[in-house]
């Protein structure tokens, strides 16, 4: 893999607000422009998206107010190419160490829209970002539509439940009645039984009467003994045997189906009570068991998700994207701190062009000088180079842009100093600083 391309010397005239500049940033690392308002570091960087994007990033007012002379462009690559941009109508010519001369096409292949425009990825939603990020590591597709099942799943899981709580909450408030049957009871069913009973009590009072009447037999016979021994024998071995049958007979009471015929429309309405209770229940378990199955396809259907972006080859260790959103180490993006806002842009600014090794950085005076050194820290570990801006004029700045030129007491000469700049020769348009590292 061929090493990214750098910015490894640019000079600018009369471009936006920028006199004349001539710079070597930083190979690795951050190339802060210093200075107060309205000065022209903006338009440095400006000036350097335009020769570089081409003119979709042209300032509207693209020549210094009051100059003569048109803007001049001379932005030299790390890969050898110098990339120019002058003359009237500001021609672009991009030549190689060979001197072949190519257009804004070869360009176009190694130099990243967000890397000259990163402030577009920097100020986008957070669904943008996150869509940003997916694009990079190629998983938009597949995780879009474990997106859309999960919200359908999800949707569905919690019509569910609620229909669980309805429904568990109407099977409480219906009232049940212990130790009744199952099923309601039938008055005919207890009218026949009482028949059943009172059928077996008429046969008793038969063989009772029966009873009576034998031993009625038995003395008129007694009477006559002598003249109806052998009959009165007989009578007796039947009395006998009738006394052994109603030996152990005995009438049943019919009170409790009596009261239960009466009975039978309250009970058999308490018991359709005890039906609808558990009907109740069963549809509430049942409904539960479904939300239980929504919730077992929803999980798996997340950690699918976190599988596919575990997989995939991510920017930076710690990025990913939750719920559609971008996160880095477990915070969203407003809970970022400014240096993991930058290197979380300038990661993805490079995934989306790995051939780009810079990115142009505008404002940085909303980060304090401990953010600045843990963002520069991390470029140069990761070998980017970054050109930014910053309202100031302290000691965090590489350059002071003044007046649209550099400030040529910046930074100041110290004793055993290697990299003190001077001022310019009247007859030299610019200057040139080797930026060091802080």
């Amino acid at each position: 893999m061929t090493d990214p391309i750098k910015i490894s010397a640019l000079q600018l005239e009369n471009v936006k607000r920028v006199r004349a500049v001539a710079l070597t940033p930083t190979e690795n690392g951050l190339t802060i422009l210093g200075g107060r308002n309205g000065q022209g570091k903006t338009s440095v960087l400006d000036a350097i998206a335009w020769a570089l994007g081409g003119d979709r990033y042209k300032p509207t007012g693209a020549a210094r107010e009051g100059s003569v002379l048109p803007p001049d462009i001379r932005i030299t690559l790390s890969n050898g190419l110098l990339v120019e941009r002058k003359g009237k109508n500001s021609s672009l010519t991009v030549t190689d160490p060979e001197g072949k001369r190519y257009g804004q096409k070869l360009l176009d292949a190694f130099v990243g829209t967000f890397a000259i425009d990163l402030p577009r990825f920097l100020h986008a939603s957070d669904k943008e970002k996150a869509e940003t990020l997916l694009r990079v590591i190629g998983v938009g597709d597949q995780l879009k539509e474990l997106e859309h099942k999960c919200e359908d799943v999800y949707s569905h899981r919690h019509a569910v439940g609620q229909i669980v709580t309805q429904k568990e909450a109407h099977a409480k408030e219906l009232p049940f009645h212990e130790g009744l049957p199952e099923e309601p009871v039938s008055a005919s069913d207890l009218i026949r039984r009482q028949q059943d009973i009172l059928l077996r009590n008429a046969e008793n009072a038969r063989k009772r009467a029966r009873k009576a009447e034998l031993e009625q037999r038995r003395i008129d016979l007694d009477k006559q003994i002598a003249r109806l021994m052998n009959e009165a024998n007989q009578v007796v071995a039947d009395l006998k045997v009738a006394e052994m049958d109603a030996l152990d007979l005995y009438d049943e009471s019919t009170a409790e189906l009596e009261q239960n015929i009466r009975d039978v429309d309250m009970l058999n309405a308490k018991i359709r009570q005890n039906l609808d209770r558990r009907r109740a229940d069963a549809e509430a378990k049942a409904a539960a068991d479904q939300y239980n199955d929504l919730t077992n396809q929803l999980e798996k259907l997340r950690a699918d998700k976190r599988a596919l972006l575990d997989g995939a080859a991510l920017p930076l260790p710690g990025l990913t994207v939750e719920n559609g959103c971008l996160t880095y180490k477990g915070h969203r993006w407003d809970c970022m701190s400014g240096a993991e806002q930058l290197i979380v842009g300038t990661a993805i600014a490079r995934a989306l062009n790995p051939s780009c090794g810079f990115v142009l950085l505008d404002k940085l005076e909303q980060l304090d000088a401990h953010t600045l050194n843990i963002f520069n820290g991390w470029l140069m570990q990761h070998g980017l180079q970054a050109i930014a801006t910053r309202v100031s004029t302290g000691s965090e700045c590489t350059v002071i842009i003044e007046d649209g030129g550099l400030r040529p007491d910046f930074p100041p000469i110290t004793e055993g100093s290697q990299q003190g700049a001077r001022a310019p020769e009247p007859s030299t348009p610019f200057r040139t600083w080797k930026a060091g590292e802080f």
